[in-house]
């Protein structure tokens, strides 16, 4: 059996960071606070996910949500709302089963240890980290890409980051520099780092960075050749045929199965492939349904992690009762379901055939 490695960063590291950071820490709503539950949300949603892109749905969802028994007690449907459009939905479920587990089993207080909290539905070892050191003062690393890409440029290390052992070396050796007197400040200043100065897929801001005199791949002209990691498999890509259907005022919507891909949102209905126009009316027909007016044709792309949708889309007014996979909203209704974001072009067609 192959030993894993053991890495060491300079322990300077620590206090240049931690002065960098009290100069240059970005504001944020859920900084300035060790409220477990704004923390811990901001952090499921931050996942994969852009501050600017963040911001408001967190206001929302704090307006709508302000403590961990709201959200345990909130109805599914408007939960999916306050998060439609951020991507990931399983994130939101999984927030709300948390929730539910912190209210019947911890009586309402988040755990305050690593453990603790890693044992709750949906928190991996980052999460765990970020809410034990910023809410709770624990001395534990959080470790995401931000950190591993820093780790392994300051080592110039050719571990793969993406390996379970090489995130294992990365992360032993970001513990080791954890300050206990200040943790989270330590972690947010990594993630701060991380998402202005030391930047993924390309060169990265070496002249404003603290740690550049302690960087190997700097000091070897080496900073975009790190961090080492395994090439991904290619997106599958995926043809869709997606009708926005239009009855006495209503538009027909599908509720999606509870797993998988956008597990039980709400979509428009559509098949697979691209049916040109003369073959548009066949699922239709599938459907119980006759077209009577063709209104628009409407192309769209949808990117996801492993699979890319490039969409086909007819407007169209109907005819007919339909099957049972379709149900009828007004305008009123549209705006109150959660239609997930690849459908955002067919979304905007059908409230402006509404309106």
């Amino acid at each position: 059996m192959k030993k894993e490695q053991i890495l060491h960063l300079p322990p300077e590291i620590t206090g240049r960071l931690l002065d960098w950071y009290d100069i240059h820490r970005r504001t944020l709503p859920w900084r300035g606070t060790r409220d477990p539950y704004r923390v811990w949300v901001s952090e499921i949603m931050l996942q994969q996910t852009r501050v600017a892109a963040v911001l408001p749905y967190y206001q929302r969802w704090m307006e709508a949500l302000p403590d961990v028994a709201a959200l345990a007690a909130v109805e599914e449907g408007r939960l999916m709302k306050l998060w439609e459009g951020l991507g990931y939905y399983s994130r939101a479920r999984n927030l709300q089963k948390a929730a539910k587990v912190i209210m019947t089993d911890h009586g309402g207080r988040f755990p305050d240890t690593f453990e603790g909290l890693r044992a709750l539905p949906g928190i991996g070892d980052y999460t765990a980290g970020a809410v034990a050191s910023i809410a709770f003062g624990q001395a534990v690393p959080a470790v995401d890409g931000n950190v591993l890409r820093i780790a392994a440029r300051l080592s110039a290390s050719e571990e793969d980051i993406l390996r379970p052992a090489g995130r294992r070396m990365f992360t032993a050796a970001a513990a080791e520099l954890v300050p206990p007197s200040r943790p989270g400040d330590f972690n947010q200043a990594l993630m701060d780092l991380g998402a202005t100065v030391c930047l993924p897929n390309g060169k990265p801001d070496c002249g404003n960075c603290p740690l550049a005199a302690l960087c190997a791949a700097h000091a070897a002209g080496r900073e975009t050749d790190f961090p080492v990691k395994q090439k991904k498999a290619p997106r599958r890509r995926e043809e869709l045929t997606v009708y926005v259907l239009l009855r006495e005022g209503k538009v027909a919507l599908r509720r999606r199965e509870d797993r998988g891909l956008l597990a039980g949102l709400w979509e428009f209905p559509h098949c697979p492939g691209t049916l040109p126009e003369e073959e548009a009316a066949g699922p239709l027909a599938q459907w119980g349904l006759t077209p009577i007016q063709w209104r628009r044709r409407l192309a769209a792309r949808h990117i996801f992690t492993h699979v890319e949708w490039h969409m086909t889309g007819y407007v169209a007014e109907v005819r007919g009762e339909g099957d049972g996979s379709l149900t009828w909203v007004d305008r009123r209704e549209l705006e109150g379901c959660a239609v997930p974001s690849a459908f955002a072009k067919y979304l905007d067609a059908a409230k402006e055939a509404l309106s």
